[in-house]
């Protein structure tokens, strides 16, 4: 039991209300209809940092949504921590597979939370979790324990890409200065196995349009005889990968790191059951670039997926058409190494290249990001993994992730600091979809643990 652990219990309640009143707001960056929600939640944030004892309280104007800003500088000549997280969430649509309301938070038990979880739009991702930190500083200004400086920047566009936050970085260096930035937006692969992501994917995000004729054509007028856009980006999507299911855009893979297999094995460690992983998929197999295992696929290789593809007549009953038009979105997990422009390059010459000549292409590119990864001799990280094993009794395994998180590598690109990524979700948690959750034991632990990093990091141990 840590030195923290009675006044969280003590306290217990009013940090469960707390955060209840903040996922009770409707902060879809996503949807201009909750503008006003969403800026309301900055002021929330900006209020409850200053009544945790924060200074220099700030809700800053972007050409977006605001970033919240504050500080506590105890002495210059000691390290800082800045803290990032986001208050923005994603749309809470289907709303009508929601077992309760997505902005009316309720506890529930479920397997994998005994003591209960937060369901809610934003009670992991995260709301849950950004507000671990704003409690973890209460507490150590309530104990007087704050070994070291913290600042807080908190935005609101996370889940739309964080475009002006990198705006606001780069106006914002000295203010923003740090030794190191810890981030609450990842997860653990159970509460009784504490893990420490020590890695991410980047993005390359692309569109495509395939266009035939200029207007939607009777097939048995016209079919067999002019190119079918729908038929034809089928098959293009389907050649951007071979029977072995890795991707065939010629210098795909020109740098990409094979791991040792020392690494490998090291990975491998983590615990995973592949017949658990294919019943909660209720899937028959799993599927993925052959000599890898699950676990490899999805977090240190890189991946082609088609994330939805559209054109021609689907509506009720049946209309003989071929379509003028056929569009897919597409995007490439990249591991480090690789870099958003040049895949989207290499992506966009190719796709091209293998269209025929009865169609015209179009590709754009949206957004990208790069990968990331901590190694786990950094300081920080050791830090990190001291202060989990004060508070569940065991070293956490590092792990890397499968997603993304672009302004990750942003930050070390401006502020030239690494970032560690303290996550206490679970992948059950149901981030982006129906019925979000977020453990009462992961919020709690979340907070008791987060302190402890300070005290290691700012010792240097």
């Amino acid at each position: 039991m840590s030195k923290y652990s009675v006044s969280i219990q003590e306290n217990k309640q009013r940090y469960l209300d707390e955060l209840f009143d903040l996922l009770r707001i409707p902060s879809v960056s996503a949807d201009p209809a909750y503008k006003a929600d969403v800026i309301r939640t900055a002021d929330e944030v900006a209020k409850r940092l200053t009544e945790a004892g924060a200074e220099n309280v700030e809700v800053c104007e972007t050409p977006g949504y605001p970033v919240v800003y504050a500080d506590k500088i105890i002495d210059p000549a000691k390290p800082t921590v800045l803290v990032y997280g986001h208050y923005d969430v994603q749309p809470a649509d289907p709303i009508e597979l929601w077992t309760s309301g997505p902005f009316e938070p309720v506890i529930k038990v479920t397997e994998r939370h005994p003591e209960g979880a937060i369901f809610a739009r934003g009670a992991c991702d995260d709301k849950g979790q950004m507000y671990m930190h704003v409690k973890a500083f209460e507490l150590m200004m309530q104990h007087n324990t704050l070994p070291c400086n913290v600042k807080f920047m908190i935005e609101g566009e996370e889940e739309v890409g964080s475009k002006n936050l990198e705006w606001y970085v780069k106006r914002n260096h000295e203010k923003l200065a740090n030794d190191v930035i810890l981030i609450s937006d990842t997860g653990m692969l159970d509460n009784d196995i504490p893990s420490i992501t020590t890695g991410l994917r980047g993005l390359a995000y692309m569109e495509v349009e395939v266009t035939g004729s200029n207007r939607d054509l009777h097939s048995g007028l016209y079919g067999g005889a002019v190119a079918n856009p729908i038929n034809i980006l089928t098959k293009m999507i389907a050649s951007l990968q071979d029977e072995d299911n890795r991707i065939t855009i010629p210098g795909f893979y020109d740098n990409v790191e094979d791991l040792s297999a020392a690494d490998r094995a090291e990975m491998a460690k983590a615990p995973f059951s592949l017949d658990a992983y294919k019943k909660a998929l209720d899937i028959d197999d799993v599927h993925g670039e052959t000599g890898y295992t699950t676990m490899e696929r999805n977090s240190i290789r890189p991946t082609l997926d088609v994330n939805g593809i559209w054109g021609g007549y689907i509506g009720e009953g049946a209309k003989t058409v071929i379509a003028s038009k056929a569009n897919a979105k597409i995007s490439m997990r990249l591991v480090p190494n690789q870099t958003p422009d040049e895949i989207s390059e290499l992506f966009e010459k190719h796709f091209k290249a293998i269209a025929p000549k009865s169609v015209k292409v179009k590709v754009t590119a949206h957004h990208g990001g790069h990968g990331y990864v901590t190694h786990t001799d950094n300081p920080a990280y050791q830090a990190a993994s001291k202060a989990y094993e004060v508070t569940f009794g065991k070293k956490p395994i590092p792990v890397r992730s499968g997603g993304s998180i672009p302004i990750v590598a942003l930050f070390e690109q401006e502020l030239k600091s690494k970032s560690i990524l303290m996550g206490f979700g679970l992948d059950s948690d149901a981030i982006h979809s129906p019925n979000e959750h977020y453990g009462v034991f992961n919020y709690l632990k979340g907070i008791e643990t987060i302190p402890h990093f300070y005290e290691f990091f700012a010792a240097g141990e």
